[in-house]
């Protein structure tokens, strides 16, 4: 808040980790054939990152129709001590805008009971805390539950991707901070993908400063989350891949660059003239880190 609106300069901890998130999302709801607009999230973890989720979780909600109050009152989250409510004193500033009222709730499988949410996003590096109980209670409330532990590295996972799957019977769609192998269950395979950030910061990154961008605003990053998440294939969906391969990072990153700097032009912080393909001209701006022998 500082100096985002002085500088060119982003947190990629907070938007960054947020962008990710919502693109898995996206992909998510693909599966599930629900609006965006009819999800209720609730996270694992109430710091800077589970705020940046939840503000970008909550623009989207506002793009599919819902006021900002609407879209904030879909966002839900538990800390250590419990479910945040409007209630409870001492809360630190950027857990306000999610304090519901709401009684309270002590733990987080009381809160799922609670809330019903479609989707669970862990972000509070709690080990273990999706339990069977979560996981299980998750699977009775929706058909295709969102199970996201996306606490790193993976002593931190509130679950392993075999958990989410077992525990559910196969219906997970799950992501995951850390790396898990593929999973085979009940005769099909499974292959996890990470909800990791550099999916995102190398493609804003390239966008912004390829057409010299006086400054990186949140449009920017919904733009990155929703290029990830079309990138993402309906082969990728079938085996439970939320995000594209990584070794296809390079052209998925050119994309988002070239999201990137159309809103860069759209709301006029691009400094240079329009190139006529902006993802050939991103892929052109791109570093090859290979050495030409010249012996």
């Amino acid at each position: 808040r500082k100096y985002r609106d002085r500088i060119c300069c982003f947190n990629d901890d907070i938007q960054g980790t947020a962008s990710v998130t919502v693109a898995g999302i996206f992909s998510a709801l693909r599966v599930t054939g629900k609006r965006m607009s009819e999800q209720t999230f609730l996270c694992l973890g109430a710091g800077e990152a589970a705020t940046g989720i939840s503000d970008l979780l909550a623009a989207a909600m506002v793009d599919d129709g819902l006021t900002p109050g609407q879209a904030r009152g879909r966002c839900w989250m538990v800390d250590s001590k419990g479910l945040v409510v409007a209630s409870r004193t001492g809360l630190a500033e950027h857990k306000l805008a999610y304090a519901h009222e709401h009684p309270q709730v002590g733990d987080f499988l009381g809160a799922v009971k609670a809330l019903k949410p479609t989707a669970i996003i862990g972000v509070g590096a709690t080990p273990g805390m999706f339990t069977r109980e979560v996981v299980e209670e998750m699977t009775r409330l929706n058909e295709r539950p969102i199970v996201f532990a996306l606490s790193n590295p993976t002593s931190k996972s509130e679950c392993t991707a075999a958990q989410a799957y077992e525990w559910s019977g196969g219906k997970a769609l799950f992501a995951s901070g850390s790396p898990f192998d593929p999973v085979d269950l009940g005769g099909r395979r499974f292959v996890p993908r990470q909800g990791n950030n550099s999916y995102i910061f190398p493609g804003v990154g390239l966008g912004v400063v390829s057409v010299h961008s006086t400054r990186v605003t949140d449009e920017m990053f919904m733009a990155a989350a929703r290029t990830l998440a079309e990138h993402t294939s309906e082969a990728d969906l079938a085996q439970g891949s939320l995000y594209p391969p990584l070794n296809r990072v390079r052209d998925v990153s050119a994309h988002i660059a070239a999201a990137v700097a159309e809103v860069a032009f759209r709301d006029g912080y691009a400094q240079i003239e329009r190139p006529d393909d902006l993802v050939e001209y991103m892929s052109s701006q791109m570093y090859d880190p290979r050495y030409v022998s010249y012996v």
